[in-house]
């Protein structure tokens, strides 16, 4: 009897043979019986042709596979009839979106494997469907971020992998979730959460502080699947592992205390600057008040202790230039902005300018925290000439034939990266000069100011393959057309070793050609003569090697040699050689000097 009643006990627990008998036709089912005497069902669905989940699945399913199939997405309320289910599994399939409400209705999951999809995003929100969730597989997804607000959903989590994905970095609200978790309550002495972070490009800069440090605290709740996590990135840091960094904590930028108002005569040079701190580092600009432009140029520079700096320089200030400047200091954490009012006074009418207006000097930073220009940022417009004076006239400092300084410039190629402007100037030796240079289209161009007396300057620091503009005409004065000169380094480069190369050719073509016409030439007066010597008996012949002969020891026509006729022309020679010594050994030894022989 008590047999028969448990057995009923069983059938009445069990659902009927129509609801688990119904698998579907591309997958597999099998059963399994629980330790509370309970059936758990599992389905396994691997069809490559399968592109979304089965409708009609058996609703005692506790376990669901859907692996290496063609399924992109899975959607709403897929599983919502599998009340029962604990394992959904996911593996290795092509899916691409997972909606927010594709988990609806699993109050019962505890485990979630996603991994080898091509997952973009991750709707976090949707865990909240799955309060008993323990287990998230992520692995070899593309995922590019995890949101702040996926915290709340993480907290409950024993095991997360994260691993083989996009991830740049972890947001600080995820790791401060993480920080109080304690160690699990089913498993004393294990940690309470295993967590897979490897195989992604983190970028390690100061976004990534609080994650360096969190591994660095050695958490006992916390275990690693590869604690050896590296940076992918900046360049400098690729390959290097998590333990050896030293990151500062991110910081937004914060002004430096500066001058609140300046005052300046017309017509001089003003110089702005302002500084910033910040990690990472703030970019530094400038701008007016009321929009108009900049009249003068901006550059950024570090100096040794980290402080960024912005300096303005206004040459040959005017009217137009009073105004209120502000400086900004700016980086991802935010933005800082400091006031700075420029006020113009006219200049004492007993004081008078002498010399040259100079370009605005470099500051050099306070103290051992100096540094140089690295970049120009802004444009430049030409500034507005001073009012005349005595003994000037309206066109600029010394009259209108000013504009006129500069003729025959032209460009000589230094190297790829650097040309010379050579000009001539007659009034060099009095007048004050500037270089301006920019690339071809641009309008912020950059000054070189030329002290009176030269007639050529380098320009450094040119990109080859670059169209430049460079103009050189008096202080303050406008440059006219025949002034300015549009060139390219490499082009001149290239063109003055082209020129260089010409030259050795020609040269040495030319001793190619030059030297056989010549050794022919030669052999063929020096074959002449030999046929001549071959004729003995002629007078010509023989009067021809002693006039030979007597040129060369200088004796001349009162030698005292006589012909030799009759000589055959071994004999001539010799002849000739003997007669010849002979001869001038008297000059000689009277002379004083040794006789050189000289044979045909």
């Amino acid at each position: 009897m008590r047999v028969a009643l448990g057995m009923l006990w069983l059938l009445a627990l069990r659902p009927p043979p129509q609801a688990w008998s119904s698998c579907p036709p591309q997958c597999s089912c099998s059963l399994q019986v629980l330790g509370d005497g309970s059936m758990a069902r599992t389905v396994v669905c691997n069809d490559p042709d399968m592109t979304l989940p089965p409708v009609a699945m058996p609703p005692d399913t506790c376990r669901l596979r859907l692996e290496r199939t063609a399924i992109r997405r899975v959607p709403a309320a897929a599983f919502a009839a599998l009340r029962r289910l604990e394992q959904l599994w996911l593996p290795y399939n092509a899916l691409g979106r997972l909606g927010a409400r594709a988990l609806r209705g699993l109050g019962r999951l505890r485990e979630l494997r996603l991994p080898g999809n091509r997952l973009a995003a991750f709707p976090w929100a949707a865990l909240g469907d799955a309060p008993r969730l323990r287990l998230l597989d992520l692995q070899a997804n593309r995922l590019a971020a995890v949101p702040p607000g996926a915290a709340r959903f993480l907290r409950n989590l024993t095991f997360l992998d994260l691993s083989s994905n996009r991830l740049l970095r972890l947001p600080p609200a995820l790791l401060a979730a993480w920080a109080p978790l304690p160690a699990a309550p089913s498993l004393p002495g294990r940690p309470g959460l295993v967590l897979g972070l490897q195989d992604n490009p983190w970028v390690c800069d100061c976004r990534l502080h609080d994650l360096v440090h969190f591994l660095e605290g050695g958490a006992p709740h916390l275990a690693f699947i590869e604690a050896g996590l590296r940076c992918a990135g900046p360049g400098g840091l690729a390959g290097v592992a998590f333990r050896q960094l030293q990151l500062r904590r991110c910081q937004g930028p914060e002004l430096r205390p500066g001058v609140a108002s300046v005052t300046s005569p017309l017509g001089s040079t003003v110089l702005l600057r302002c500084g910033a701190t910040g990690v990472p580092e703030p970019q530094m600009s400038w701008r007016r008040v009321s929009g108009r432009p900049l009249n003068g140029t901006v550059h950024q520079q570090v100096s040794r202790d980290g402080t960024s700096w912005a300096l303005l320089g206004l040459p040959a200030v005017s009217h137009l230039d009073a105004g209120d400047y502000v400086c900004q200091a700016s980086n991802f954490l935010g933005a800082s902005e400091a006031l700075t009012s420029l006020v113009i006074t006219e200049p004492p009418a007993s004081t008078e300018r002498s010399g040259s207006p100079g370009a605005p000097r470099a500051w050099t930073g306070e103290g051992p925290g100096a540094a140089v220009y690295d970049r120009l940022v802004a444009r430049r417009v030409p500034p507005t000439p001073g009012p005349a004076g005595p003994g000037t006239e309206e066109g600029g400092p010394t009259g209108p034939q000013e504009a006129r300084t500069v003729t025959a410039l032209k460009v000589v190629g230094d190297t790829r990266q650097s040309v010379t402007l050579v000009w001539k100037a007659p009034r060099a030796s009095s007048v004050a000069l500037s270089v301006l240079y920019a690339v071809l289209g641009q309008r912020a161009m950059r000054r070189v100011a030329v002290p009176p007396g030269r007639t050529r300057v380098t320009l450094r620091g040119l990109v080859p393959e670059t169209k430049y503009v460079a103009c050189v005409c008096a202080w303050g004065l406008a440059p006219r057309k025949e002034q300015c000169v549009v060139f390219s380094p490499d082009e001149v480069a290239d063109a003055e070793a082209t020129q260089r190369l010409i030259n050795v050719v020609v040269a040495s073509v030319a001793a190619v050609i030059a030297l056989p016409l010549t050794l022919l030439v030669g052999c063929g007066a020096l074959r002449r003569r030999c046929r001549r010597c071959r004729a003995g008996h002629s007078a010509e012949a023989t009067s021809t090697y002693l006039s030979l002969d007597g040129l060369s020891l200088g004796l001349g026509e009162h030698s005292g040699v006589r012909p030799q006729p009759s000589l055959s022309e071994a004999d001539g020679l010799l002849s000739v050689r003997s007669s010849s010594s002979l001869d001038s050994a008297p000059g000689s030894a009277r002379g004083g000097g040794q006789v050189d022989e000289y044979l045909c």
